[in-house]
């Protein structure tokens, strides 16, 4: 009983000062993104690699954005996320990125100019949708659904005000959209305005028309 009440003490001692760590990560974020606006959070795929037509043309819109007066924020790791700060820096934008550190060890790409390390993905994620004023989903896996899908989400249930949220990619995303359609909005899981707060597009020029139409700069 004694070696019991000794494992709930540690382990009560241990998330007190985990407190800390956690508290401590929001304000590093808070603070050095205070100054971060407009941005634009971009996700996709860690595992396209340049010359792959997804990762050029996902630098392609960053760099657009950045020529229009946006930041750029992604995850700050290779595929998509390399793509968004190489599109940044050369359309001189501030090219953020927020690592996360993971047992597989996630590397930095090379391009980001501001660039935050986190060990705790629920505060990395509040730093994504608080400096961003639209999120684009590129091709891309369970983590790009996560996060678009967890805009969405706030967004129907008024945690936020309503941004642009974009997938790019009619190809890749139609079975999404159509079974988004099909499946939840025939079951009357989601209502049918709130599928107004997706847009699926495919030209660099409409994802920046269209995030511009939103946000001023």
């Amino acid at each position: 009983m004694a070696e019991k009440q000794y494992v709930i003490d540690a382990m009560t001692v241990q998330d007190s000062w985990r407190l800390f760590k956690i508290i401590a990560e929001f304000v590093d974020g808070f603070q050095t993104l205070s100054d971060i606006y407009p941005a634009v959070s971009i996700f996709g795929s860690a595992r396209v690699k340049p010359g792959d037509p997804v990762y050029e043309k996902t630098v392609e819109i960053a760099r657009k954005l950045a020529q229009n007066g946006f930041h750029i924020l992604t995850g700050g790791g290779p595929g998509v996320m390399e793509a968004g700060n190489k599109g940044a820096r050369e359309g001189g934008g501030r090219s953020v990125g927020l690592n996360i550190k993971l047992p597989l060890e996630q590397e930095p790409n090379p391009y980001q100019n501001v660039r935050l390390d986190f060990q705790y993905f629920f505060v990395r994620k509040v730093m994504f949708i608080k400096y961003a004023q639209a999120y684009v989903g590129m091709p891309g896996g369970f983590g790009t659904m996560d996060e678009i899908f967890e805009a969405l989400t706030l967004i129907q249930t008024r945690r936020i005000k309503p941004f642009p949220v974009i997938l790019v990619g009619k190809e890749y995303f139609h079975g999404l959209l159509e079974w988004v359609k099909n499946t939840l909005l025939s079951h009357n899981a989601i209502s049918r305005e709130d599928l107004e707060f997706l847009t699926l597009l495919d030209d660099p020029d409409e994802v920046v028309y269209t995030i511009k139409k939103y946000v001023i700069v």
